[in-house]
């Protein structure tokens, strides 16, 4: 049976405010984008393939890395995306990822400081290097990704500060550091921290390879821990194992009480057990880069959360913030979202 959970699914108050320091505490791979402008040529020395996204081991990393020469440097990872989202709405926010004692470790947790989180690392073990992603520009805007994860994957339950979960109003777990048999147990220490405090505990499944790779797995924490499920259409259809999204939606609505599902242009669906709610995307001009748009939707919606917003408002927060990020080239906003909500969703 799932468990109880600190709200009902049609109010999501957070009723327990003693402690409280951070609106949201994310836990997630740490890694550092290197966005580098390059030609063809480039992309054919260094064997890459156009518009692809590779995972890369240590070796490959630290030649790309010496090859791209000077890069755009900024603090990246699907979950670190969200929290500087929140951040840019206004909210008070800490991530815990893992770094090593290197160049690109101190990058990313200076970066990560400047756009408002307060970034707490694990601690670093052995000669893994930090995470990063190579992303290399042609002047066609393709982007041509090549991503190491180094230490962020080696994030375990000893990396965790009970203190800093205790003062979340919500927990965010990101999905794509579940490969590990470490991770899982950090994600199951993490969110019984949250709990045990009377916190929310939420989780983005990031990716539905990786809800391949773990799916009895992940039903079992979306059941047994999770408050907020994010997702998208075919994660949630693969966690599933369904072809119809309403068949996926029926069988959610057993496990979590709220649930947040986007469907690109289709906008999204607020699941809960009693009820769907379709909230429409936020209009935009011209769609540039759809990458960050789930993590950005995940920012305003638990930025809505926080600030006692119903379920609707708060996906149309998450609406206008993934509406932003989409369009142009990146995955964090580039001017501060809360300008852009309306006073009624400030």
């Amino acid at each position: 049976m799932p468990r109880s959970h600190p709200f009902t699914a049609h109010i999501p108050a957070l009723t327990n405010k003693e402690g409280i320091l951070y609106d949201v505490v994310g836990v997630g791979n740490a890694l550092v984008d290197m966005i580098a402008m390059v030609d063809d040529a480039f992309l054919q020395s260094n064997n890459m393939v156009k518009g692809s996204m590779a995972l890369i081991e240590t070796d490959r990393a630290l030649e790309l890395t010496s090859a791209v020469g000077t890069s755009t440097r900024t603090s990246g990872g699907s979950g670190a995306n969200t929290l500087a989202g929140i951040a840019s709405l206004g909210g008070e926010v800490a991530f815990i990822g893992k770094v090593a004692n290197d160049d690109l470790g101190k990058e990313f947790a200076g970066d990560m400081t400047s756009v408002g989180v307060d970034f707490r690392s694990g601690t670093p073990s052995g000669d893994e290097p930090t995470g990063r992603c190579i992303i290399a520009v042609t002047p066609d805007a393709q982007r041509t990704m090549n991503t190491f994860l180094g230490i962020s994957t080696q994030l375990s339950s000893e990396d965790l500060d009970p203190a800093v979960i205790g003062a979340g109003a919500v927990l965010y777990l990101e999905g794509y550091l579940f490969d590990r048999d470490e991770a899982k147990a950090a994600f199951r220490r993490a969110a019984s921290i949250a709990h045990d405090h009377g916190r929310v505990v939420s989780l983005t499944l990031s990716d539905s390879f990786c809800v391949d790779r773990h799916r009895a797995d992940f039903r079992e924490l979306v059941r047994d821990e999770i408050d907020i499920l994010f997702a998208n259409e075919d994660e949630l259809k693969s966690l599933y194992e369904v072809d119809d999204f309403d068949d996926a939606v029926q069988l959610l609505r057993r496990d979590c009480h709220i649930a947040a599902v986007t469907r690109s242009e289709k906008g999204a669906v607020i699941v809960t057990r009693d009820d769907v709610h379709a909230v429409p995307a936020a209009p935009v001009a011209s769609v540039v880069d759809t990458t960050g748009a789930g993590d950005l939707f995940a920012a305003g919606f638990l930025r809505g959360l926080t600030q006692g917003k119903d379920l609707t408002s708060c996906a149309r927060i998450g609406a206008i913030a993934a509406a932003e990020v989409i369009s142009h080239v990146g995955p964090r906003p580039l001017v501060p979202l809360i300008g852009l909500l309306p006073d009624d969703l400030r």
